[in-house]
């Protein structure tokens, strides 16, 4: 079976440890979920109440139990710091797929911890028998863009519309990769 979640490993780069998501991690990730900028090309507002934060890593749990999704926690390796965390999701063993994403603190953007944590999820993916990620970015959004690019993703398409956030229908774009 593909990417099984009970097997799931903590995964180290040079910088950082990646860690199975827990319950524990509701509260580290709280503060990115409630900062606007953080939150700016997500599908969903920001979140000021921690325990809505705590049912969303819940369920973020729950789905890896059920195999359906990977979600790890990054932290720098050289003071233990919460960065943010990342993972795979809508996995579809039939057709070996699965979708790509990540969320850092504002402290971490630009110093290569999301491109560094991605390469590393990519390689375990593709070493546990995915063939397809995709990612998905807001219209707008070059940072992640031009992350997707350095790791080899294809713009693939225009989803009009396809999000509503804060009333208005955002358009996204579609990145691919094939492993």
């Amino acid at each position: 079976m593909i990417l099984e979640p009970q097997r799931l490993p903590i995964l180290e780069t040079e910088r950082l440890r990646l860690s199975p998501l827990t319950p524990e991690d509701a509260s580290d990730i709280f503060p990115l979920m409630d900062d606007p900028e953080v939150m700016a090309y997500w599908d969903s507002p920001e979140v000021d109440d921690p325990d809505l934060v705590a049912e969303i890593v819940a369920s973020q749990v729950a789905q890896m139990r059920q195999g359906l999704a990977l979600h790890w926690s990054m932290r720098a390796l050289d003071a233990e710091g919460f960065i943010g965390c990342c993972g795979l999701t809508e996995i579809d063993r039939r057709h070996k797929r699965a979708e790509v994403g990540f969320m850092l603190s504002r402290e971490a953007w630009g110093q290569g911890f999301a491109l560094e944590s991605m390469r590393t999820v990519i390689a375990y993916a593709a070493s546990n028998g995915l063939r397809k990620l995709t990612a998905r970015t807001h219209l707008g959004n070059r940072r992640s863009e031009n992350l997707l690019a350095k790791l080899g993703f294809q713009k693939e398409g225009l989803l009009r519309g396809h999000v509503l956030k804060d009333g208005d229908r955002r358009d996204c774009r579609l990145f691919g990769v094939l492993l």
